[in-house]
């Protein structure tokens, strides 16, 4: 029989990386080999973001590349994936006939069925139905396979509604997991090798209370007592359901890292209202003040959206002023774009673009500083690492003295590069926790050398 392939374009969030995983334990279990090209592969499946309209762009381009492909492939079955799928349904087909399915971001348990018909009927599959269920297709965790950190799906939807985001429309209302599920998909991840977990969910902070289950902090506690699990990661937070339960978890949990990412989107009152996002700049420095007192070393990243609808220049500065206040370990910035449905898109008080672009240049300016500051003040300690792999990039000192150089992350996620002390030598593996003296800091990355093999 004739080896089948499947290639999967992943865009966007983390949320899309772990619907991606889950397709391609679909495919496995139909038959179908993962392979990395496009040209190559039986199905393609691009799973798209519609959160930003840069993303959405990427998404069709990509598309329009396989038309050609198709034309000289004729049984070669395209599909459509995640929010764009959900957002545009039909649309999609009018616009692109080459396309065989449409899957919407509730729709991930249908691949199977989908896939099934398409290969005996070629008919077009639109399928946008919304789902109560948020179990999925789990089988051979390939996308964990080989790797060390792995995404873990513990709700799906927002019912929050800010002004700007499309994810309640594409995603739909909130709906969680039973924690039993979560806790033995974790364990199987385990099993394979994985010992580093990121939980996931548009707002994990209201985890289980729609469906009277374990609270979020109560859910932590049960997965930090899975043996041969390291570390426990969790995004994103909403600042104003960030409970006192779930600050003193990174206190009481060993494996919970020293690490949020709190988006806060904006230092202006005037615009966080407008934004609908229910907390004020002094609400949200209040919840940094205590996630300091209670692990002081704790590393904290956030969100921007520059230009929103309304932003005065006073507005802006007040952005700037945050960031010189909280300074953030790191921070993810874009430029505000209409997206289809939100409120925010019928507003009429636009930032010109040119204003928009100068802005981000100068509040990631300001980040920079303290991105730096933060990694400098590290210099000259030890940092207990995640081995992840073999370093991508070639530090002079390394590569003169022909030594192996590592890479792995530190409890704060930040990316250390370091080479191996000659007492280690072959010792060193992916999945060892070791301790790592910091020697030079750079903007985006630390370098050091291994000291101790913790474990």
């Amino acid at each position: 029989m004739k080896d089948k392939f499947f290639f999967i374009n992943t865009i966007g969030c983390q949320m899309n990386v772990y619907d991606s995983e889950n397709m391609a334990s679909c495919l496995i279990s139909l038959g179908y080999k993962k392979i990395d090209s496009v040209d190559s592969a039986d199905i393609v499946i691009v799973n798209t973001c519609s959160i930003r309209e840069k993303a959405e762009q990427k998404a069709f381009s990509f598309l329009g590349r396989l038309a050609k492909l198709k034309q000289n492939k004729k049984n070669l079955i395209i599909g459509v994936g995640g929010c764009v799928a959900q957002q545009e349904g039909e649309k999609i087909i009018e616009r692109m006939p080459f396309v065989d399915f449409v899957l919407g971001t509730q729709a991930i348990g249908h691949l199977e069925d989908i896939i099934i018909k398409l290969e005996s009927d070629k008919k077009i599959i639109v399928d946008i139905e919304k789902c109560e269920e948020i179990e999925m297709h789990q089988g051979s965790f390939e996308g964990s396979k080989n790797n060390i950190s792995s995404f873990v799906t513990i709700m799906r939807g927002c019912e929050n509604f800010c002004a700007y985001c499309v994810v309640p429309y594409v995603r739909g209302k909130e709906i969680s997991r039973k924690p039993e599920n979560i806790l033995n998909e974790i364990k199987e991840k385990v099993k394979i090798g994985v010992r580093e977990i990121t939980l996931l969910g548009q707002n994990v902070n209201s985890y289980g209370k729609k469906e009277s289950l374990c609270s979020f902090s109560e859910l932590l506690y049960r997965i930090n007592e899975i043996e041969g699990l390291f570390r426990i990661r969790f995004t994103t937070s909403h600042p104003k359901d960030l409970s006192m339960e779930l600050i003193e978890s990174f206190k009481k949990l060993d494996k919970l890292c020293g690490h949020i990412h709190l988006p806060v989107q904006s230092g202006s009152d005037n615009i966080l209202k407008r934004m609908n996002r229910k907390y004020t700049k002094a609400a949200y420095l209040d919840k940094i003040n205590m996630l300091r007192k209670i692990r002081p070393n704790i590393a904290i990243t956030s969100d921007f959206i520059v230009g929103f609808p309304g932003e005065t220049k006073k507005d802006f500065e007040e952005t700037i002023d945050l960031i010189k206040t909280v300074e953030f370990d790191g921070i993810f910035a874009f430029v505000y774009s209409d997206r289809p449905n939100t409120p925010s898109s019928s507003f009429s008080d636009k930032v010109p673009i040119e204003e928009q672009k100068n802005r981000l240049s100068e509040l990631l300016e300001t980040q920079e500083f303290f991105t730096k500051k933060k990694n400098q003040s590290i210099l000259e300690h030890t940092e207990l690492v995640l081995v992840e792999g073999f370093s991508k990039k070639t530090i002079a000192e390394a590569s003169q003295n022909n030594d192996k150089q590592w890479t792995g992350r530190t409890s704060s996620n930040k990316i250390v590069h370091f080479i191996e002390d000659e007492k280690f030598k072959d010792k060193i593996s992916i999945g060892n926790l070791i301790e790592v003296k910091i020697e030079k800091a750079f903007s985006h990355s630390l370098w050091g050398k291994a000291c101790i093999l913790y474990k």
